[in-house]
């Protein structure tokens, strides 16, 4: 609260005021302040050397003062006047600056500076502009999703708390939206607030939808005046969900396979293109006129060759818009004849026939034991070898995991036959008798001698290969003996005999007996002859060594007696 002047000095005051006030030729001035910050404003005047105070006023809109702020030069104390719009906010400095804390939108108005001497009042206005930034421009009541060919809402793009207003606008896909009738619509309102006196400001966009929408961003911006000019700021960006009908639908076989084949589950799949897509289709069976109604999916479960044929699925109420699809199953047949386990005779004919009935060329292989033919078996005359296990076994490449095979299981059946041969050894000391037999199943083999009846146990055998194998034995017969072999199987017991000579035999015998004598007498007589001459050489090499001994004896004294004699004569 301002206290009192003296009264000299206010009288002087009136005087002036109620007079023509002289100003100096100043221009305007303005200082530019951001809302809630503090508004410096400089007198800008000389201060004169009689001064007796200065005061601050500001004019209400109707011209009339409002004095707010008083220094007295001489006693340099401050007062500021009771106006509550400014309690708590003025500072006034030595050079008559006065300052203004907390800036609102109601301090731009004009403010004077005013010098006072003891003759004249000297006056320095300024104007004061308070400026707010508006917070960042958001789309808001955005619609769930745009429908295409109508004039949908987007959305509402508002910005808040802005001083002096902006101005909001509409970009799609970072281009400008223009109005256009019936096809973009914008409304703009403003709204004070009463208490701040801050802008905000709305702007609602109408736009009619197509197909080009999808996925394409929409922002807004707005653009305000600052202390330094004017900025634009620009709001997040939205997409929005665009609805637009079906127009083409298509069908699909699921799961993606190259080939279909009996017992496979087979899903069929309708698909529109429209968004949201449609949940509902008719689909139509080969030679079912009537379709079936279900969701976007069909299966149809462990399929046979006659669900071979073109598929079809619809939306529903209505056949304007069909998709069909082509399914092929494939099927596999193999019949083989005969099969199983077949027993045959050795030498009869046996016809073997592998027939295929498939969707598509199929591969055969013949195999025997696991080991592949070349070719597919024929038997004109079967033999034993022919015997085994025969596999045949079709497939289509192009159908993952269509394969068929029967399998053949030939055994050939023979009485026994039988073979003998003799073989006598080099030395002529003993003779090998083999019995060749062949038959199937394996025959057994027994020998024995004709006449004793004794059986012979000590035999070899070979491996049973074929329906063929022998045993063998080895005797040195002293007499002429006969030998029998018998070879016995399921079907019948067959014998044959070998005679076998020992006449050979024992003349050898006798020969090598002789032979054997005359070496070892042979030997005892060398024995004897080399022990006498062995004595006699042992005799005489005695009777030499002393000979030897002895004159050496005499050697040594001759030459003692000749060192002795040389010793006299010295």
């Amino acid at each position: 609260m301002a206290s009192k002047a003296a009264p000299s000095s206010r009288l002087v005051f009136c005087l002036l005021i109620s007079a023509a006030v002289l100003r100096p030729g100043l221009g305007w001035y303005t200082v530019n302040s951001a809302y809630g910050d503090t508004i410096i404003m400089p007198c800008r005047l000389d201060v004169p050397q009689n001064l007796m105070f200065g005061k601050w006023k500001y004019e209400k809109p109707d011209g009339s003062p409002v004095f707010i702020a008083f220094r007295s030069s001489t006693k340099k104390n401050v007062q500021y006047d009771d106006v509550p719009e400014y309690r708590d906010r003025l500072s006034l400095s030595e050079n008559y600056t006065l300052s203004i804390s907390n800036a609102k939108i109601s301090d731009e108005r004009r403010f004077v500076c005013m010098l006072v001497t003891e003759d004249n009042v000297f006056e320095a206005p300024t104007l004061v502009k308070v400026f707010k930034q508006p917070s960042k421009p958001e789309i808001i009541n955005k619609a769930p999703f745009l429908e295409t060919e109508q004039l949908n809402k987007l959305g509402d793009c508002i910005s808040r708390d802005s001083y002096p207003d902006g101005n909001i606008t509409w970009y799609r896909n970072g281009k400008v939206l223009q109005p256009i009738e019936g096809a973009v619509i914008i409304i703009f309102k403003k709204e004070v607030d009463p208490v701040t006196e801050l802008y905000t400001m709305t702007s609602s966009l109408e736009y009619k939808t197509t197909k080009a929408d999808i996925q394409i961003p929409f922002t807004c911006s707005v653009t305000y005046y600052g202390p330094s000019g004017q900025k634009t700021i620009h709001s997040e960006q939205e997409v929005f969900d665009i609805y637009y009908p079906t127009e083409q639908v298509t069908i699909q076989v699921l799961p993606p396979r190259n080939a279909i084949k009996e017992g496979d589950n087979v899903t069929l799949k309708c698909l529109g293109n429209g968004n949201p897509p449609p949940e509902e289709f008719m689909f139509y069976l080969p030679g079912q006129p009537e379709g079936i109604r279900s969701a976007d999916t069909y299966t149809l479960a462990d399929v046979r060759r006659n669900a071979t044929g073109d598929y079809k699925c619809s939306l529903t109420g209505t056949k304007s818009m069909v998709a069909s699809t082509a399914v092929t199953v494939h099927y596999l047949d193999l019949s083989l004849n005969p099969s199983g386990e077949v027993t045959k005779q050795l030498g009869d004919t046996l016809p073997v026939s592998c027939t295929i009935s498939a969707s598509r060329n199929a591969t055969v292989v013949w195999m025997k034991d696991n080991i592949r033919l070349r070719s597919s078996p024929s038997f004109p005359s079967l033999q034993y070898q022919d015997a085994g296990n025969y596999v045949c076994e079709t497939s289509l490449q192009e159908v993952e995991g269509l394969k068929k095979r029967e399998s053949l299981t030939l055994v050939v059946e023979g009485k026994p036959q039988i073979k003998m041969t003799k073989k006598t050894d080099p030395s002529g000391l003993s003779k090998t008798i083999i019995c060749h037999v062949e038959g199937f199943p394996k025959p057994a083999i027994q020998w024995t001698i004709t006449g004793s009846g004794s059986v012979i146990n000590q035999t070899e055998e070979s491996p049973y290969i074929n329906g063929r194998y022998y045993s063998k034995i080895i005797i040195s017969p002293e007499e002429n003996v006969t030998l029998t072999c018998t070879a016995e199987n399921q079907l019948e017991r067959t014998v044959n005999s070998l005679n076998v000579s020992a006449n050979e035999n024992r003349e050898k015998v006798n020969d090598q007996a002789k032979l054997i004598v005359g070496i070892v007498v042979g030997l005892l007589l060398a024995a004897l002859v080399a022990g006498v001459v062995y004595w006699l050489y042992m005799k005489k090499s005695k009777t030499a060594s002393k000979h030897v001994n002895k004159d050496l004896g005499n050697m040594e004294e001759n030459k003692k007696l000749e060192e002795n004699n040389h010793k006299t004569e010295a």
